[in-house]
């Protein structure tokens, strides 16, 4: 598919840059070309890295290839991803966060959350639209208003009471945060492995580990970011430490005349990359741009699409799934709280099942099916039609989410990226905004082998 860029301006300069044309869905991948540095897509560099670091987390007893491997190998790149694939560094990072998830019960606390207390931060943070990008990326919007000083401190107060688990914490990390990494535990293990199984999307033999995000900060005045200021960057240290790769793009929108002062002590929580992979939008800017990314009936009404979506409510059950989901229980949409994939009918399907606590009961209820595509069977045809490789490691199941069987993937050379797979790197750089523009400047982007620590 096609689809012409209206003029991009500065968010304050006003200037107009020539007109860019989307070749393709495929153009409008990653500044850092997606999906080089993802599974299946592997350097020769790089599948040396992840075999070394198989090997370094296996001889230091935090790691175990299985069948089925403790850790799949697209979480593994991850942490290899954000540490610029130096093994030392991407060990350092996954060891302190195996530490960190075992000392606060973070499997137990997902399992075992009430449902009222995981709907409470649902609705304050980040939240699926049910939707997808055009590379069949997660789409997530956030509206920043929502989180005002009041609210954050009946929300922490709450959390401090540590009776929404069963997990336990090792006082170091603040309770009255814990239950939002909640949220990040349905990103990983829920909204991405289902739509790494959905099959529409330009790279079906990549599966998803990123998410795209809208988020809005119209309607929030300085002295409400200044009120915020501890919580977000608590919130947002802790998030890029432990959840590495887990961010492909931020689009910041509604930003006020001020933005510039707030940004100056923000993008002091995030690494250089993870800031490179930031976006500020002017009113001008937000159609063309999201359009670019995000095909129209995707993107919500309120931002120029089609999508009738409004921030608090659940995600909106795509038509793409028609066919390819088969609801249980009464079910016609995902609810709110935990949910898991796990293998059913001899591994030919998986079925979502959602976990928590309701009125003091543990749920597990299956909520629907859908063939099960990835990863391909084990010697045989890819969903791209291609035979798999030994050359890229092997593409297990986090054994968090399910126990599949270890499947070798496919390594193919940056060599062989074809046109059509490359980042329209004009559109990129049409994005960044200089410090001179907005005071809010955006690193570089990283080489291709380099991407964000979030």
């Amino acid at each position: 598919m096609t689809a012409d860029l209206a003029p991009v301006r500065s968010a304050t300069s006003g200037t107009s840059a020539p007109a860019t044309r989307v070749k393709s869905s495929a153009s409008t991948t990653s500044q850092h070309k997606y999906p080089r540095g993802h599974l299946g897509y592997l350097s020769e560099r790089e599948a040396e890295a992840l075999e070394n670091f198989k090997t370094c987390l296996e001889e230091r007893g935090v790691w175990k290839r299985g069948p089925p491997a403790s850790h799949d190998d697209q979480t593994l790149l991850r942490y290899l991803r954000a540490r610029r694939w130096v093994v030392e560094e991407a060990y350092k990072q996954f060891k302190d966060t195996e530490d960190w998830r075992a000392a606060n019960n973070i499997d137990t606390l997902y399992r075992t959350i009430e449902l009222d207390s995981y709907e409470q931060s649902r609705r304050l943070y980040p939240q699926w639209t049910g939707r997808r990008d055009r590379r069949g990326i997660p789409l997530y919007v956030f509206e920043i208003r929502h989180l005002d000083s009041k609210t954050v401190s009946e929300y922490e107060r709450q959390g401090a009471k540590g009776t929404f688990s069963d997990a336990k914490t090792d006082g170091k990390t603040p309770s009255g945060l814990l239950r939002l990494f909640a949220l990040y535990e349905n990103l990983t293990r829920f909204s991405q492995p289902f739509c790494t199984q959905l099959t529409d999307r330009e790279h079906p033999d990549v599966p998803v580990t990123m998410s795209t995000n809208i988020v809005d900060i119209s309607g929030v005045g300085l002295k409400q970011f200044w009120n915020l200021k501890s919580h977000m960057q608590a919130a947002s240290t802790l998030a890029t430490a432990h959840y590495p790769e887990t961010l492909d793009r931020i689009f910041i929108i509604g930003a006020p005349m001020f933005f510039s002062t707030v940004w100056g002590w923000i993008k002091r929580w995030f690494d250089p990359i993870t800031v490179s992979k930031i976006f500020v939008l002017s009113s001008q800017e937000v159609r063309p741009t999201l359009e670019a990314f995000i095909d129209p009936r995707n993107i919500p009404k309120k931002y120029g699409g089609e999508l009738d979506y409004s921030f608090g409510q659940l995600g909106v059950p795509d038509p793409e799934w028609e066919g390819v989901i088969e609801w249980d229980n009464g079910y016609t949409s995902f609810p709110s709280g935990p949910m898991v994939w796990e293998d059913i009918d001899h591994g030919r399907r998986v079925a979502c099942v959602g976990l928590g606590r309701e009125n003091g009961t543990l749920r597990s209820v299956r909520i629907c099916t859908m063939p099960k595509v990835w990863p391909p069977a084990s010697g045989g045809e890819g969903v791209n039609g291609e035979k798999a490789s030994a050359e890229g490691g092997g593409a297990q199941t986090n054994g968090e989410v399910s126990e599949r069987t270890q499947t070798p993937g496919e390594a193919k050379n940056d060599a062989a990226q074809t046109e059509e797979a490359l980042t329209n790197g004009e559109l990129v750089e049409k994005l960044k905004l200089t410090e001179e523009n907005n005071g809010a400047k955006v690193a570089p982007a990283a080489p291709a082998a380099a991407t964000a620590t979030a």
